[in-house]
């Protein structure tokens, strides 16, 4: 099984240093060794379960999404969420450094846990923590989620499957993800002391309930960089 390792490292006041170490199996893009072996309570399956969850406590004890930021929340529930920090992300081709506020760098790194947590309504995203692009902005998010999705449609028409070209399915998803981040934030309400968790998730949560009602217009106002005439010669 091969391993893609990537590391987030978050400069702090006074240049401490804390870095975060993710490990995603290669093959099926789940992360691993992430979970601690004594989970918390708020981690617990129906500790606020999401109300479209399919998940049952009957087989499982813990929420996979929540386990898996027990981490995060050990480690950098220290600071608030407006002080300025240093995040630099280690991945194999390329090394990523910003300067930005730590709910900023926890929001990147947990879109990255999320999507490969294991969580049923995170699957779609498991493609784009292959491709991760660390701390990025509302317009390369929604550009990269489209790609994904409609990726995804080319390869269910060439095996003959239903495809959805009008990003239908696209929509959905992302309505069940604020469903999940909403959930997720009540959890992690619970676990913090400091607001920068929570206001982390609340970063990932204005992008999942405003692309449902900005997709078509963010795709028409970058049509023009897909115009046939910008590639003549």
């Amino acid at each position: 099984m091969g391993i893609i390792p990537i590391s987030y490292i978050f400069v702090l006041p006074e240049e401490r240093q804390i870095q975060m170490d993710i490990q995603l199996d290669s093959q099926h893009l789940n992360i691993i060794g992430n979970c601690p072996d004594v989970l918390p309570e708020w981690a617990e399956l129906n500790f606020c379960q999401c109300p479209h969850c399919p998940l049952s406590v009957t087989t499982r004890t813990h929420c996979p999404l929540a386990a898996n930021l027990v981490n995060i929340i050990k480690h950098l529930d220290i600071l608030c969420s407006y002080h300025q920090i240093r995040v630099k992300v280690i991945m194999k081709n390329r090394t990523i450094t910003q300067d930005t506020t730590i709910q900023k760098g926890i929001s990147s790194l947990m879109g990255l846990v999320i999507a490969t947590s294991g969580c049923p309504h995170t699957t779609f995203f498991k493609p784009m923590a292959r491709f991760h692009l660390p701390l990025a902005d509302e317009e390369e998010t929604i550009g990269r989620a489209a790609s994904i999705y409609l990726l995804k449609q080319y390869f269910l028409k060439n095996e003959g499957k239903p495809a959805d070209f009008d990003l239908k399915g696209l929509v959905e998803i992302y309505d069940n993800m604020h469903t999940v981040n909403t959930t997720i934030a009540k959890r992690l309400r619970a676990a913090s002391k400091t607001d920068s968790a929570v206001n982390a998730i609340i970063l990932l949560d204005v992008f999942t309930y405003v692309l449902p009602f900005s997709i078509e217009a963010y795709l028409q106002e970058i049509k023009y960089l897909f115009d046939i005439n910008n590639f003549s010669t």
